[in-house]
Parts: structure tokens; C-alpha cells; sequence
């Protein structure tokens, strides 16, 4: 068989001598975008069976499907970690979900502050970026992406094993060991470009799980934290170490 040089994300289980069948889009991208033919290889994951390398088996304008034969990869878990920020313009939102599935987040929850400029998402299109990212990055899962929420709403109900690492601008040059806090589920709060209201703020430094952090001595933008304090994070707590 061929080397795969692409890979695709479906929704079909996916085993040795699995028959996977291809949708109008997919059908597009592989056949008409990309021009493989019956033969050619394409490596496929569905974010939970790992990472198979796959035959085309037919090939047409509208459809066409595939054959799987080795397993490439097993599926490799993110620690649990959810992404939780305010939605900001559309093409940086789309960056902060981008390198969220990039960089390792179990879920990515938009969360509507009372600052936060953008009352509305299309959820399927930012799950859609995540899907992009992690075929690009070689990843076998995908988080998923949740629908907005209000941020009073998501404290209310917020799980008491989860601790959040709570960015605050107001907290420069302010650090904290977040290897010294005991347990594994974790979440990030990125604010909106305002900041959180000092309302919000009180209300997160009462709360028992929250840490606030501070990311540095200049206060960043939104999509530029949420990828600082990803990395951060990781360094300490996640899988980078």
C-alpha cells in the first residue's frame, strides 16, 4: 500500500478490514481537491479507535469509500483539561479553538461574560476547526466543543474535583505553583477582551478550585492568553513535561 500523506477525520468505526464510507464533502476533498484515485492510501481517525491507514476502494464525483488495514496509531488521550474562554472577534475565536485542539484540550467551552462582546457562536463550525486542527497536528482525538454558556451559570453548576487555573489581569508579576495543587481535572478560564467584571472576579477568587495566575507583566490579548496559559499549564501539569 501506498504511504498516506493525508489524513481525514470520519465518524465510522474504524478497524482492520472496516469499510468506510465517504460523504459528498469528503468524496469532494479526496477526489476532486486532492486527486487520489482507487489505491491511493489516507490515513483516518474518528477520535476514538486511534488512527488507521486506509485503502480507496471507489472513488467518485459524490461518494466513494474506503478499507482500513493497519492500525498507525492508538489513541492518545489530552489530559483532562477543558478550555474555557469568552468568544471574541470570528477569526480569532476560530484561532483560540484551533490551537486549543492543538495543544492538548480534553473540551473547549465558549462562556458568555458579562463583558464579553459576541452573544452568538456556530458551534458546528468552531467543532468543525477543532476536526481541522487535529487532522493537521497528527492528533487522534478531538475535543468537543460545547455551546455557550453563561459564566454565572457554569460557576453555579461547577464540579467540585475540577480546578480552574483563572487568568487575572489585574495579577501582574503575581505567580503561583499549580504543581502544589492536587488533582488531575482541570480547566483554564481565559476572560473576554474587557476582562472579567469585578463582580465575576470576586466571585471566582471565593470560589475553592479557582487559582488565579497572572500571564506575564503585560496584559495580553484574549487569543494570545489562551494560548500562553495552555502553555504554561502543559509545562506544569499536562503532557509537555
Amino acid at each position: 500500500m501506498k504511504q498516506a500523506k493525508i489524513r481525514l477525520y470520519v465518524e465510522h468505526p474504524l478497524g482492520p478490514g472496516q469499510s468506510v464510507p465517504l460523504d459528498k464533502d469528503q468524496a469532494h476533498y479526496l477526489f476532486g481537491v486532492m486527486r487520489l484515485a482507487v489505491g491511493d492510501a489516507v490515513a483516518l481517525f474518528n477520535g476514538r479507535d486511534g488512527e488507521f491507514v486506509a485503502e480507496v476502494a471507489e472513488a467518485g464525483k459524490r461518494k466513494g469509500s474506503l478499507i482500513c488495514s493497519l492500525q498507525t496509531r492508538p489513541l492518545q488521550m489530552p489530559p483532562d483539561l477543558w478550555l474555557c474562554f469568552a468568544p471574541i472577534k470570528k477569526a480569532r475565536t476560530d484561532f483560540i479553538v484551533e490551537k486549543a485542539a492543538e495543544m492538548g484540550a480534553a473540551r473547549i467551552q465558549p462562556v458568555q461574560t458579562e463583558f464579553t462582546n459576541s452573544e452568538r457562536i456556530r458551534r458546528d463550525r468552531l467543532q468543525a476547526h477543532a476536526i481541522e486542527a487535529a487532522e493537521q497536528c497528527g492528533g487522534t482525538f478531538v475535543p468537543e466543543v460545547a455551546d455557550l454558556v453563561r459564566l454565572d451559570r457554569l460557576l453555579a453548576d461547577w464540579p467540585g474535583e475540577r480546578q480552574i487555573m483563572f487568568c487575572d489581569e489585574t495579577l501582574v508579576g503575581a505567580e503561583e505553583a499549580l504543581g502544589a495543587v492536587e488533582g488531575h481535572k482541570w480547566a483554564i478560564l481565559i476572560g473576554p477582551e474587557g476582562g472579567f467584571s469585578p463582580r465575576e472576579r470576586e466571585r471566582l477568587h471565593a470560589l475553592p478550585q479557582a487559582h488565579a495566575v497572572s500571564l506575564g507583566p503585560r496584559i495580553l490579548r484574549a487569543d494570545t492568553a489562551a494560548v500562553a496559559a495552555m502553555t504554561v499549564w502543559q509545562q506544569q501539569m499536562g503532557d509537555w513535561r
